[in-house]
Parts: structure tokens; C-alpha cells; sequence
């Protein structure tokens, strides 16, 4: 099975889809890492050279279709919110074998899980003030409805409300392989 995981940041995508790949014995794809390897340069880096996110997915289009012809079966590819979206949906439905799944969950859950990167995708470690927690608790609700649109177009939706990885894995085990 092909299975294609999207969602807002920090909502789990690559923890849920790394550990239900290891269960599964399926290879597992981080694209924002794929992305990186394949151009040689730290996402953040890349996102500069492009006036829009627009046109930054067109360029990363190339790291999808090359995952998705080099692997014929059995993989998960945890892709970024923007992952049901123009450049990388026309390549999506366009391969009827794979399995589109939005993960979400409430704002104030995600916020509990939020990390943060330096320019070189390195984790870092952010002490959050109540006045920034509330800054990115609305950023969060944004970032869900403006993409939620386009997870309508996933075969599932999956609500994590506040599970943990482990809990999402079984469910998401029971729901797409068995």
C-alpha cells in the first residue's frame, strides 16, 4: 500500500507515519527531508530563492514524482500541509494506488507538540511565553482552516484529538491495513 499522511505542522505526520512504517515493515518518506537531500540545501534555504510557497512547491514537485517512481509499493510519505495542494496534488491523483490520509486535531493539542527548527532543520529548544502560545494557538487555527480545504480531498481524515502516537498508529493500522 502507497499511503500519502498530510496535516498542519506539528500535527504528527512524520512521528505517526515513521512509527506505522516500522509496524508495518513499510519504507518511510519525511519529504521535507527528501527535500533537502535531493537539492542539496536546507528547506529554509530553498524557500528564499522563490517570491511565493507557490512556487517553491512547483520546484519541490520533482522530489515527489522521483519518490514515487523509484518505489513501486508499501511505503508512507508524510508530506508538508501544503501536501493535497496545486503542484503536488496533479501528481497525487493522478496514481489511483495511493492512499491520501489528513491527520488533524485541535489547535490547543497541537500547540502541545509544537517544534521549533533552526535554518540548518535542526531542532531548538523554545521557551514559550503566554503571550506567544497565544500567537501561535491562532497561527495553528489558521494553518487548519486554510489547508483544511484542501484535506477534504484526502480518501480519510483522521481526527487525533489529543491521542498519542501510539494510539493513532493502531487506530491508523486498523483503518487503512487491515
Amino acid at each position: 500500500m502507497k499511503i500519502v499522511f498530510t496535516g498542519v505542522s506539528c500535527v504528527g505526520k512524520s512521528t505517526i507515519g515513521k512509527m506505522l512504517a516500522d509496524k508495518a515493515g513499510y519504507k518511510f518518506f519525511d519529504f521535507d527531508y527528501e527535500i533537502e537531500n535531493y537539492f542539496d540545501h536546507p528547506i529554509s534555504f530553498l524557500k528564499r530563492e522563490f517570491l511565493t510557497e507557490h512556487s517553491y512547491r512547483k520546484k519541490a514537485r520533482v522530489v515527489l514524482n522521483k519518490i514515487l517512481e523509484e518505489n513501486d509499493d508499501n511505503f508512507i510519505i508524510a508530506m508538508p500541509p501544503s501536501g493535497l495542494m496545486d503542484f503536488y496534488w496533479r501528481i497525487i491523483k493522478q496514481d489511483d494506488t495511493l492512499v491520501t490520509v489528513a491527520l488533524k486535531d485541535r489547535a490547543k493539542n497541537i500547540l502541545q507538540r509544537i517544534k521549533f527548527f533552526d535554518d540548518y532543520s535542526n531542532p531548538i529548544e523554545v521557551e514559550l511565553s503566554e503571550e506567544s502560545e497565544k500567537y501561535y494557538l491562532k497561527d495553528i487555527s489558521l494553518d487548519i482552516e486554510y489547508f483544511g480545504r484542501t484535506y477534504k480531498r484526502a480518501n480519510y481524515q483522521y481526527r487525533i484529538d489529543g491521542k498519542s502516537a501510539s494510539e493513532a498508529v493502531d487506530d491508523l493500522e486498523t483503518l487503512l491495513l487491515a
